[in-house]
């Protein structure tokens, strides 16, 4: 299983966020078609902005992850970065990207100001994140 670690980074480097991506795509399901009875007890939910606001990134984050685990087995000999490290620094690129293409696409409008504070938040979230669960799928495969 030695050969390929540039396609066995990709493949651990998907698997946690299609999970999670899946995750919330359960619960949305769920509240739509188990919620939304025809009765007058339904609850009011806004316009469905998960939908709009979680479906191109359910096909582009994953993917991200996935290029980003390649770059991290690519460069860890000449960077000597710790997985975790190298993840923490994806939402500093994740975070304006996901700003700007809400606008582009008028899904909503948030200032970059406001979403500054997210970045760190994101960036210990996806440390973790990186460090026990694509770090023990990494090792899993062979590449770590």
């Amino acid at each position: 299983m030695r050969p390929r670690p540039y396609l066995r980074a990709y493949m651990a480097g998907i698997v946690v966020p299609t999970l999670v991506l899946l995750w919330i795509a359960s619960l949305d399901a769920y509240h739509v078609f188990y919620l939304e009875v025809p009765s007058q007890f339904v609850f009011g939910l806004p316009s469905r902005p998960l939908e709009r606001a979680i479906l191109f990134p359910m096909a582009i984050v994953p993917n991200l992850w996935g290029v980003w685990n390649m770059v991290w087995v690519a460069t860890k000999s000449r960077t000597r970065l710790a997985v975790g490290v190298h993840g923490s620094l994806l939402p500093a690129f994740l975070v304006p990207a996901g700003i700007l293409l809400g606008r582009a696409l008028e899904l909503f409008h948030i200032q970059m100001w406001y979403a500054l504070p997210a970045i760190p938040v994101g960036m210990i979230v996806y440390y973790l994140a990186w460090k026990f669960l694509v770090g023990s799928l990494n090792r899993e495969v062979g590449i770590a």
